[in-house]
């Protein structure tokens, strides 16, 4: 069921949020990998896109341009994939500058939260670091790192931003409606991402995905980075029960870490209909 690369991958991150590469050397890394068809999906930003799809031209690829919008549920943070978006919709843009605005926000209360434990600077280096891009929890976890307050970047989640930790803070992000609604409007398809990263049950799952697919969504991430067999089988159970195309992607964010990689993934089951399906794409 995996391959050594897959020609499609549709969610990765740069520079743009929380990835480490710049949109063109994400791009010239999947080349590398033996991908044609690529998605870059930065965290509530398309500042990268622009980049990336030069680079695809240059190297004969296709380029999808694609976001990753932050939203909620029912009181759960989730992610939804955009894909094949208009950059310049003007209603996709205010979606994104809403998420921009909560995502600093966040940062802010972090910091402040982190300084309380004589945690200092915090938000100034998440700022250098982060430049014109969109600031996330990993800057942070970096940042702690680099200055020695904790050995690795997981632990910086462990110990300080993971969820019911000192420096956790909930943030108001749009709804998941509103957010399908933007990406719909912009031309695009809604795919819910890593399906099985919000550690809801089973039920629960099914109540998201089917109230995701009431909102307009057309597909569910089946197949991930992270994915083994089973959790394959259990993203395609779910996404069969909902109605659901699937979509592919690794959620690459850098070459430090050597489990997830550009293309690296299993095959889509043949099941489940791809949301790639009605697209013109260059495979051969």
């Amino acid at each position: 069921m995996q391959g050594p690369h897959s020609k499609i991958d549709l969610h990765c991150h740069s520079r743009a949020s929380d990835g480490q590469l710049t949109p063109a050397e994400v791009v010239a890394r999947a080349a590398a990998n033996g991908v044609r068809v690529l998605a870059l999906t930065d965290h509530d930003t398309l500042a990268g896109v622009a980049e990336a799809a030069a680079e695809a031209d240059r190297r004969g690829m296709h380029l999808v341009p694609a976001v990753e919008c932050s939203c909620a549920w029912q009181g759960r943070e989730l992610h939804i994939v955009g894909l094949g978006v208009n950059p310049a919709a003007a209603g996709l843009q205010a979606q994104l500058w809403q998420a921009r605005d909560a995502r600093w926000r966040r940062m802010r209360r972090i910091a402040d939260k982190l300084e309380a434990r004589r945690i200092n600077e915090v938000f100034d280096k998440v700022c250098a670091a982060v430049g014109d891009g969109m600031p996330t929890r990993a800057h942070v976890a970096r940042v702690l790192h680099a200055a020695g307050h904790v050995q690795s970047v997981q632990q910086a989640f462990d110990r300080y931003l993971g969820r019911g930790k000192p420096a956790w803070t909930r943030v108001e992000w749009p709804t998941m409606e509103d957010c399908v609604a933007a990406i719909r409007d912009a031309g695009g398809q809604a795919v819910l991402a890593h399906p099985l990263a919000y550690g809801m049950t089973g039920a629960w799952l099914r109540r998201t995905l089917a109230a995701f697919r009431d909102a307009g969504g057309e597909a569910v991430e089946v197949v991930c980075g992270s994915s083994d067999k089973q959790a394959v089988l259990t993203a395609t159970g779910q996404a069969l029960r909902a109605g659901l195309k699937g979509s592919v992607g690794s959620d690459f964010h850098s070459p430090e870490n050597p489990w997830i990689e550009l293309g690296r993934l299993r095959s889509l089951p043949p099941a489940v209909p791809p949301v790639w399906q009605d697209w013109p794409l260059p495979l051969e």
